[in-house]
């Protein structure tokens, strides 16, 4: 690249880094693609459960995705259609 195409190409980034706002995009605009691969079904006791967080289906991924954050900070998908995995849905639901 000659020196003058160079300053083009350096003298554009700047102008387009000088418009944008450095705002954060919020995580679910970032995230265009289904989070849970696969999903576990086994019985997890309520105590070792830290966080539960539901994403209904939409554009970014055609499933129901149930997120639990364990105590130990490890994140399980967890399978919507397990009866014990409703259960507990339907108690956060309820409070």
């Amino acid at each position: 690249m000659t020196g003058k195409a160079m300053a083009a190409v350096l003298t554009l980034l700047l102008i387009s880094a000088v418009g944008t706002k450095g705002e954060a995009v919020p995580r679910s605009a970032i995230e265009l693609r289904c989070q849970c691969v696969g999903t576990h079904s086994k019985f997890i006791h309520p105590k070792f459960i830290q966080n539960v967080n539901l994403t209904p289906s939409g554009p970014h991924c055609k499933n129901v995705e149930i997120i639990a954050t364990l105590r130990d900070g490890r994140e399980v998908c967890l399978e919507p259609t397990a009866p014990w995995v409703k259960l507990i849905i339907k108690a956060i639901l309820d409070k």
